[in-house]
């Protein structure tokens, strides 16, 4: 490079040359053949391939990325402006593509799809909250709140507490602290709580205690589509959690939606979103494991529902364990269609990025032909568009939706 850059160099090998090329943002630590100085954790690095600058990328060799890399433009100069300037684009595209009140709550900011390597920022009205699992983001947290509170209020949003969710166990491998808890650089409400509306359905988020940074923004249209052949059917949601699937279904016109859950804490809080939403009188809940729900719907032989919805949690977030993911996926889509009558109508999804989409599908498609049955497929969607996916970075792509009718 002709220009002078203050940033240690790091060279890498031929094979992260080429994955770097297609635009993906991962450095292995395995994949840097030489520094040119010793860099602390959390350093902007230059990446070099022979004398070829790729990018710059935030270093830490406690992770085993290690390098993230979010810019490839040399005339960067990574100060407050150019934070901005990433802010600003990613609230940009959210105007575009969650148009309206959808951006009321939603996802800001995606990680490296927006690249800002693990930044998680979610809006629920006038609270953000907050996941950071990157230890470079963590180190200029606090410009990076600065210019996000400056940019919202650009666009007329105003910020009334920033949540911090920092409990990932990714933290730990970047040498991280887990926390949870107001950040205080800003006045925040006493109790980490939002009131949001979203397809038309009002929710009591709970921030501090719900999983993730509080609610699944990333099934927001699911729901919708979902819900939309929902209108005189006998639903049964399982895995509901907060309710969500099941809420949309009833507020649609379902006849009766029945919604399942482990957690008593999940079944209380469904409950409560119900009766928000004047829905008590068409819902039951029950707290139950949904596997031996299931069996004990098809040993009974019930088949009092016409409208199942699958919406389990990962059950796979390694390599190691997608097999007995697998046929976690084909036992419960299996006992679903062995439960509906020809003619029913089955959504399902897979929220884990290893497993894949033709993984998830193979699935699906062996315990379709184990009940004997054939899928009309109404719908293939996946995450909402504030989570937005890279082609090349399959990584930021994990959830997989599909409505059928069993047949």
């Amino acid at each position: 490079m002709k220009t002078s850059r203050p940033y240690i160099r790091a060279q890498i090998t031929s094979k992260a040359e080429k994955a770097v090329k297609r635009g993906h943002p991962w450095v292995y630590g395995e994949e840097i053949t030489s520094l040119s100085g010793t860099p602390q954790n959390g350093d902007i690095v230059d990446v070099f391939a022979g004398n070829s600058w790729q990018g710059s990328g935030f270093y830490n060799s406690n992770s085993k990325i290690t390098i993230r890399i979010f810019s490839r433009n040399s005339n960067d100069v990574f100060d407050e402006s150019f934070w901005k300037r990433r802010v600003q684009y990613a609230i940009s595209y959210r105007k575009t593509v969650m148009p309206g009140d959808d951006l009321r709550c939603c996802r800001l900011i995606h990680g490296e799809a927006d690249q800002m390597p693990g930044l998680t920022v979610d809006r629920y009205e006038d609270l953000l909250s907050v996941e950071i699992a990157s230890l470079g983001m963590e180190k200029i947290k606090d410009t990076v709140y600065k210019v996000l509170t400056e940019a919202l209020n650009e666009q007329g949003i105003e910020v009334n507490g920033i949540y911090e969710k920092n409990e990932i166990a990714l933290r730990t491998k970047e040498g991280l602290d887990l926390y949870k808890g107001w950040y205080e650089g800003y006045d925040h409400p006493d109790y980490a709580v939002a009131a949001i509306t979203e397809n038309g359905v009002r929710y009591h988020v709970d921030i501090e205690n719900g999983q993730k940074t509080g609610f699944f923004l990333d099934q927001k249209y699911n729901r919708q589509a979902a819900a939309r052949i929902a209108k005189d059917k006998t639903v049964l949601d399982c895995f509901t959690h907060t309710g969500s699937f099941g809420l949309n279904a009833a507020y649609m016109g379902a006849k009766h939606v029945t919604s399942v859950d482990i957690s008593d804490t999940a079944i209380m809080m469904a409950k409560e979103n119900a009766e928000l939403n004047g829905l008590t009188d068409k819902i039951t809940y029950e707290c139950a494991d949904v596997f031996e729900y299931l069996t004990e719907l098809e040993r009974t032989k019930n088949r009092s529902f016409d409208y199942i919805i699958l919406d389990p949690p990962a059950f796979t977030k390694s390599r190691d364990t997608v097999d007995s993911a697998g046929r976690g996926y084909k036992e419960i889509n299996l006992k679903a269609m062995k439960i509906l009558p020809r003619g029913g109508y089955l959504a399902t999804c897979s929220c884990s990025h290893f497993m894949t989409e033709s993984l998830f599908e193979k699935a699906v498609n062996s315990a379709a032909y184990d009940a004997g049955r054939s899928l009309r497929q109404i719908e293939k969607r996946t995450q909402a568009p504030d989570h937005p996916i890279l082609w090349n970075v399959p990584e930021t792509y994990y959830l997989k939706f599909y409505i059928f009718q069993v047949i």
